[in-house]
């Protein structure tokens, strides 16, 4: 059998940048601005409707997650042309990352598909995964999905790290056992 790596619950998450529209590169993982920790929405790329959706509906979610303290990014394997035609049904206020190789997508664990013709993309592409690092680097909440019809639901995520970010739960990161 063929089994592929995944990122394990509380194993430091791996350094990885991507490019953004501004011409800058982004450190994923990092939070930015007064957050301490970062949620990594990786996403199939423009060819996907659902996407579309989520990432839409993430923006109503933008302010659950900065008071958790958790920053957002999202990121895909498209190119700097299809984030830019993208960006025209997006309406999305946090940072947006494109250019993730085939590597970086092996390196994060994520299900990787073949476009099923030239219509619908021109490289292959990350299935979805969302990345929640802490502010010690370590990854404390890891999702991943081989269909874009399987995601957390927002509602319940910012719910989730509100109560864990919460310091009198004293929450451990969760599913460490090795086995």
């Amino acid at each position: 059998m063929d089994y592929s790596v995944k990122l394990k619950a509380g194993n430091d998450f791996p350094t990885l940048t991507a490019p953004t529209l501004d011409g800058s590169e982004v450190k994923l993982g990092v939070p930015q601005g007064e957050a301490t920790w970062q949620a990594v929405f990786v996403y199939r790329g423009r060819h996907c409707p659902l996407c579309t959706q989520y990432l839409n509906d993430l923006e109503n979610y933008k302010q659950a997650f900065a008071d958790a303290g958790v920053d957002i990014l999202a990121v895909s394997a498209d190119s700097k042309q299809q984030l830019e035609a993208h960006l025209e049904k997006l309406n999305i206020s946090f940072p947006i990352a494109y250019g993730l190789t085939e590597q970086q997508m092996k390196t994060l664990g994520v299900y990787i598909s073949i476009p099923r013709s030239e219509q619908e993309t021109d490289h292959n592409f990350a299935e979805p995964g969302l990345f929640i690092v802490n502010e010690l680097g370590k990854l404390h909440v890891v999702d991943i999905s081989n269909n874009p019809f399987v995601r957390p639901e927002l509602g319940a995520l910012t719910r989730g790290l509100a109560w864990i970010r919460n310091p009198d739960n004293h929450y451990p990161i969760r599913g460490t056992l090795d086995y």
